[in-house]
């Protein structure tokens, strides 16, 4: 059995849309896309170190998706663009048009069901990325096995959240807490 990992950029206030740029996500009138960019250069490296080098494979909402397979297949050559372009990539999606990104593979229908039984298999780490809408179903259904959060120095008020008032309440172990130089708050949480 594998284990599945949120990633996640958050604000202050628990803000996770539209980290990236404007245009990522404006969906519900969300105007402050791009809270995080300032930052980049002192989170990525991070990101990469301590989240990238190992072996995973990747579950996505279609949005989430559609952005980085639009990035990673034509971004300059890199050893993390070889290990997202290589991973097995899980896109839970109602559209039929065809994932073209290497290895990708639709999830449609039950996604829960799905999840949990990609979970049951050999296999290396399921990571989410970003996918808002996908992390409110997987904690709805207990299948979440660990947060890693990157929590940066910003408020930006209304905005999809990685913990919405729907969630059902529990305990996490601090496994991992540490200050990046500019000021980026970083926490591996498991289940306690």
């Amino acid at each position: 059995m594998r284990q599945l990992a949120v990633l996640s950029f958050v604000t202050l206030d628990g803000v996770m849309q539209s980290p990236s740029m404007p245009e990522e996500d404006p969906s519900g009138g969300f105007a402050m896309g791009g809270w995080a960019a300032p930052y980049w250069a002192g989170v990525m490296p991070h990101v990469e170190r301590v989240a990238m080098a190992h072996p995973y494979d990747i579950l996505f909402g279609r949005k989430t998706y559609d952005i980085f397979a639009g990035h990673w297949p034509n971004a300059p050559k890199s050893e993390t663009g070889e290990r997202m372009n290589a991973a097995r990539k899980y896109v839970a999606t109602s559209r039929t048009d065809p994932l073209n990104w290497a290895n990708a593979h639709a999830l449609n229908g039950d996604i829960a069901g799905a999840v949990a039984q990609l979970k049951a298999e050999n296999g290396p780490l399921l990571q989410v990325h970003g996918s808002a809408a996908l992390i409110q179903t997987l904690q709805a259904h207990d299948l979440v096995d660990e947060f890693r959060v990157w929590t940066f120095p910003v408020v930006v008020g209304a905005g999809k959240r990685l913990f919405e008032d729907s969630v059902t309440p529990r305990s996490y172990t601090v496994q991992t807490a540490e200050a990046l130089e500019n000021g980026v708050m970083h926490h591996i949480l498991g289940r306690a």
